[in-house]
């Protein structure tokens, strides 16, 4: 019975042992075959990091409004005679745009009139007969007197027969005609829209911790949806108070509206354009990426392991005929790098952490990881001609 008992437990004992044996062969091997192997090269593209001008800028958003734009009104009531105006079309200073009937006012006019041209008949022979000794000065002080009140009651009744009619305070396309022939309007009644477009000013707001960055002539960039390049007005005015609920300054700028291309009242987006610096390393957006532990960038360089005469990069030329051929494989590698990014304006980045001339992946990075090999190829790369509107801005 032990003997029976002492033989199982060296059978299971050597069951175990082959099989903790096995799996770390096993494990062995499968590590052996996974060190010994090497990613496959990745195609990517690279733009060069290059110190130069940056001209920063600082984003808002707004709302466009004519220089001048009003609703015009009629000052008295009564029914429209006649609409002298077509919607959008463009009228000039003092054009009549609407009449009211005026039937009562203008008799008030001839009747008055009437009374004007009658004292001035009594005045002139009154300073005849004064002239000649006949009537007392008295009687020409109280003709004169008379002819100025009627003058003045001719001025009144002609004052409100013009307030019958509608007339442009200043250049400008009218707007959609709100009233028709006959209607009963009241004072206070809007007619129509006045809008002079040819100048535009821009309305926005910017945290107060860019006051000190901003001065009253700098250069703006507005963009509107549908247009591919922006319009460069100036910075006009600054609100001297911050709102307390917001901590917002409002602002102001001027735009001229070539082309009638933007409606008042159009949501735009604004870049107010800052002094340009030199010697900032940027980068597009699209070659940053981001992680937990902060934001990184793949460079390409030759490999460690190659030999001194690297693969050329993409776009350098041929070798000369009858050269050696150049090593077989990819030559270059990807080298993960944490950088610092900062300011950001139309698609480019402020970096630092890289050295300037050093190439960086702009597209293809998210297949990539450290130390693989990598093949360029920019002949499809639409980061490497990227540039801010604000630079274009600064020498419009």
């Amino acid at each position: 019975m032990v003997k029976r008992f002492i033989i199982a437990i060296i059978l299971l004992g050597l069951v175990g042992g082959g099989l903790v044996g096995f799996n770390l062969f096993r494990d062995k091997m499968i590590a052996q075959f996974f060190a010994g192997m090497t990613a496959p090269p990745a195609t990517v593209s690279t733009v060069e990091a290059k110190a130069g001008p940056w001209t920063p800028v600082i984003e808002a958003i707004g709302t466009v409004n004519a220089a001048r734009g009003v609703e015009l009104t009629v000052e008295t009531s009564g029914v429209v005679k006649e609409i002298r105006f077509k919607p959008g079309a463009y009228v000039k200073a003092g054009d009549v745009l609407l009449l009211l009937d005026d039937v009562v006012q203008q008799a008030d006019v001839s009747a008055a009139r009437s009374v004007y041209e009658q004292t001035q008949t009594d005045l002139t022979r009154a300073r005849e007969l004064a002239g000649r000794g006949v009537a007392a000065g008295a009687a020409l002080d109280q003709s004169a007197s008379t002819a100025r009140s009627a003058a003045a009651q001719l001025a009144r009744a002609e004052a409100v027969l013009a307030q019958r009619q509608l007339t442009a305070p200043f250049d400008g396309v009218v707007g959609l005609t709100r009233v028709d022939p006959g209607q009963y309007v009241a004072p206070g009644t809007i007619i129509a829209t006045l809008q002079d477009s040819s100048e535009l000013r821009v309305d926005f707001s910017l945290p107060e911790q860019s006051l000190s960055d901003l001065r009253v002539g700098q250069k703006i960039a507005v963009h509107i949806d549908g247009e591919e390049k922006p319009f460069f007005g100036e910075l006009t005015g600054i609100d001297p108070r911050i709102e307390p609920a917001t901590r917002l300054v409002a602002l102001r700028g001027s735009v001229p509206n070539a082309g009638g291309r933007i409606a008042p009242g159009q949501f735009v987006r604004i870049d107010v354009i800052l002094p340009t610096e030199e010697g900032v390393i940027s980068l597009p957006q699209t070659a940053i990426s981001n992680s937990l532990y902060g934001d990184f960038v793949y460079l390409v360089q030759p490999k460690a392991d190659s030999p001194a005469a690297a693969a050329p990069a993409a776009g350098d030329a041929a070798p000369a005929e009858g050269a050696a051929p150049a090593a077989a494989g990819p030559q270059l590698e990807v080298r993960q790098v944490f950088v610092k990014t900062g300011r950001r304006t139309g698609g480019l980045v402020e970096v630092s952490g890289i050295d300037p001339g050093a190439q960086v992946v702009s597209a293809g990075q998210n297949r990539l990881s450290n130390g693989q090999p990598a093949i360029v190829n920019n002949d499809v790369n639409p980061a490497a001609a990227m540039t801010g509107p604000a630079v274009e801005g600064a020498t419009e």
